[in-house]
């Protein structure tokens, strides 16, 4: 109420002094219709005590205003995707934006840039999960990744850092690409699949096995000169496991075999892994007697979409 009585005086006043109103030292005044005078602040105070309040006045007007107007203009819609927030031109570095997740709207960091993600590129991609390799929280066995839960929600918005997340961009957004990070140390490594899906979730919660085809040196730049596989199998891509229940196998990653089959693979790149020979390592590069020989590399490993 008192805003639009504000509101109200100081356009009655700015009418006034609109129609040829002029100060003289006690007043400001103008000229009524019948040749008298109006005075328009009699209410206010004298001389420079006038002037005073009526700047102040006017100073208190323009920010009830502008919260007036805040209060009536409609909230936009948040985007629904990073790649939205880029193309429009309103990326402001790599951080969190409000996004507009099914039918919630939280926050979710987005990696606008190439820094650290440079075989990705930049353009906004969406975060979806972020996998520590030395815990089990997304071991291949893990119901995170075939329900609609999401895990540790605020580290969503923590950006490319240690804690551990999945958001609900993973079974409501859609995407053409999928960027892949691992670190290892201080050391930071991402690989691109160009694959198109309505979510993640789409492409592994059923558990069934959807090919890639980026081929192992690819898959073996994610960890670099200490990656390892196993030179049979060859086997890449969502839900990548071989017929043996205790053998190496991966969500999203490569399996490789020492045998001329699938059947007993003991080693992997990839992320959501588990099974032979380190059944907790479930991010990052398993071998045993493989092309660089044994290798236990836990990484931490980042996926995102676009």
């Amino acid at each position: 109420m008192r805003l639009w009585l504000t509101a109200f005086f100081f356009v009655t006043f700015a009418q006034c002094v609109a129609n040829g109103a002029s100060i003289n030292n006690t007043h400001i005044v103008r000229a009524d219709k019948n040749g008298g005078t109006v005075v328009c602040n009699q209410y206010i105070g004298q001389g420079a005590e006038t002037r005073e309040a009526i700047k102040n006045l006017d100073e208190k007007l323009s920010k009830k205003l502008d919260q007036l107007i805040k209060l009536l203009q409609p909230s936009p819609t948040p985007a629904t995707t990073c790649k939205e927030i880029y193309n429009k031109k309103l990326s402001k570095g790599n951080k969190a934006y409000l996004l507009d997740v099914g039918s919630r709207k939280i926050p979710v960091y987005c990696h606008m840039t190439k820094h650290m993600l440079d075989a990705c590129g930049g353009g906004g991609w969406t975060l979806v999960t972020k996998i520590d390799g030395s815990k089990k929280t997304f071991h291949y066995n893990s119901n995170l990744w075939s329900n609609k839960v999401d895990f540790n929600l605020p580290a969503g918005k923590t950006g490319l850092d240690a804690h551990e997340t999945k958001l609900p961009t993973y079974w409501n957004t859609p995407f053409n690409k999928i960027c892949l990070g691992m670190k290892i140390g201080q050391q930071f490594k991402s690989v691109v699949i160009i694959h198109q899906a309505r979510s993640l979730y789409s492409l592994i919660a059923d558990g069934k096995y959807r090919a890639t085809s980026l081929g192992r040196n690819t898959w073996k730049k994610l960890i670099g000169s200490r990656a390892s596989l196993e030179t049979n199998c060859n086997k890449e891509g969502f839900n990548a496991i071989g017929t043996e229940s205790k053998a190496s196998k991966a969500r999203i990653g490569f399996i490789g075999n020492n045998e001329n089959d699938c059947s007993s693979c003991d080693s992997r790149i990839g992320f959501g892994t588990g099974g032979y020979h380190d059944d907790s390592n479930t991010c990052g590069n398993e071998a045993i007697a493989a092309d660089n020989g044994d290798q236990h590399i836990k990484a931490m490993g980042y996926i995102l979409v676009q």
